[in-house]
């Protein structure tokens, strides 16, 4: 099914290289105010290309990326390959260091409904425009999205360890906390068989769904100015991340729901009677004791209210059958559909899917300290605690056609920007690898 071909990255020259660290940036759409600023002091960092500054930002990249290829800034690999690509993290109160491991590529930019590359949630036009435009100025990307192949076999992982062994350069610790490493595969018999093992599977997008949409739309532009187009083109393809979904070091975080005001000047004593057709309202002593009485039970979520209020709220499970929405009984199913139809909707009146995206009263936050933090302060009126969806869920999800609520997962931990970037000019992709 899906179709993955070599490329030769471009990477910082061996110099900048041993100190990866001070060039490589968090994503874009995770990069904080504060985070971009220190960033763009320094004049090489990546982040001059993935969020570019100025009135013409898409111009000022293209004037930065010609500026640091002719100057060695950045220099190419002489061969194609396929880059492997290490992610070393620990999470709280664990001490297992897990290893995600994976491998960047380039992917042909399937549509949607090629049902190849499958989705798990929807975009926002605006960052989807942006991401196009700048794909077109550059024709250049600067960091990969996250896509899952299902191999229960572990067929990749033999050659992915063996490059391991000699790493081309590694972070000492990201902003995250993990340490990236990455390494490059280019004997073309072994590059056969990753194209050979993809060729037969989907492709869930774990991250970045509005880059790989800036690529969809980018293609279809080109597309429609060059009907003759081979279809082998550089700019048929989309850099991206490969892990296996079947492995146990892939994690999925939760991310909690912080209500910033309650519609129609609710009381906290209106908000718990509006829960209570709704879901079986306990009260709780210490609010850090919900993350544990939640874990693991479907339909069950945290609230914590000003004055320092928490309550444990679970479903009843009769009224689930009220659920509405025109969607999948796979989603449906799902916690935060649950959370989003039965609080969003039908207590607080925000009414459907779209109307939630588009709210300005709800923020989505990872961090459970940062929540309580922010409703003691009265920066925000509630805040709701929720499970981490699992990987079995987004599978199932995706390939019953549907997506999830939006912010439904945080894959962990995300890739890097600057780690590899990917040309897709037609120069550098004139001979793609076929498939033995």
């Amino acid at each position: 099914m899906a179709e993955i071909q070599p490329l030769r990255g471009w990477r910082y020259n061996p110099v900048l290289s041993q100190h990866i660290d001070d060039y490589v940036s968090p994503l874009f759409d995770v990069v904080s105010q504060k985070q971009r600023e220190a960033l763009y002091r320094n004049q090489f960092n990546s982040i001059h290309l993935s969020v570019p500054r100025g009135q013409d930002a898409a111009g000022e990249a293209l004037a930065r990326l010609h500026e640091w290829q002719q100057t060695g800034v950045l220099r190419q690999d002489e061969l194609p390959g396929i880059y492997v690509y290490y992610q070393y993290f620990r999470l709280p109160g664990s001490t297992r260091e897990f290893c995600r491991k994976g491998f960047m590529c380039h992917i042909r930019a399937y549509a949607w409904t090629d049902n190849v590359v499958l989705r798990h949630e929807n975009t926002l036009p605006s960052s989807v425009n942006d991401r196009a435009e700048l794909l077109a100025r550059t024709e250049f990307q600067s960091s990969a999205t996250h896509g899952l192949y299902r191999d229960d076999a572990f067929e990749l992982e033999r050659w992915m360890d063996e490059a391991m062994q000699d790493p081309l350069y590694q972070t000492e610790e990201d902003y995250q906390g993990a340490r990236d490493v990455l390494a490059v595969i280019q004997d073309a018999h072994i590059i056969d068989r990753f194209q050979a093992v993809l060729a037969q599977r989907q492709v869930i997008l774990a991250d970045g769904h509005h880059r790989y949409e800036g690529s969809l739309a980018y293609r279809q532009a080109r597309l429609a100015a060059d009907p003759a187009a081979t279809g082998n083109e550089g700019w048929n393809y989309h850099l991206m991340y490969l892990t296996n979904s079947a492995a146990d070091d892939l994690r999925i975080l939760p991310t909690h729901r912080l209500l910033l005001d309650l519609p129609g000047n609710l009381t906290d004593a209106e908000l718990l009677a509006r829960l209570e057709p709704y879901f079986v309202v306990m009260p709780k002593e210490d609010a850090y004791d919900l993350p544990e009485l939640i874990a693991g039970k479907q339909w069950a979520f945290g609230l914590y209210l000003q004055d320092g209020q928490a309550y444990k709220l679970r479903l009843r499970p009769e009224v689930h059958a009220q659920l509405s929405w025109d969607t999948t009984q796979e989603v449906k199913n799902l916690d935060l559909t649950v959370l989003h139809f039965f609080v969003l909707e039908k207590v607080l009146g925000i009414v459907g899917p779209d109307a939630q995206r588009q709210w300005p009263g709800v923020a989505y936050v990872r961090s459970f300290s940062e929540c309580l933090k922010r409703v003691d302060a009265g920066e925000a009126r509630a805040a709701l605690f929720t499970n981490e969806v699992t990987m079995d869920e987004v599978e199932r999800v995706c390939h019953s056609g549907a997506v999830m609520p939006p912010k439904s997962t945080f894959f962990y931990p995300k890739t890097i920007g600057g780690f590899l970037f990917s040309s897709i000019q037609a120069e550098e992709t004139a001979h793609p690898f076929l498939v033995g």
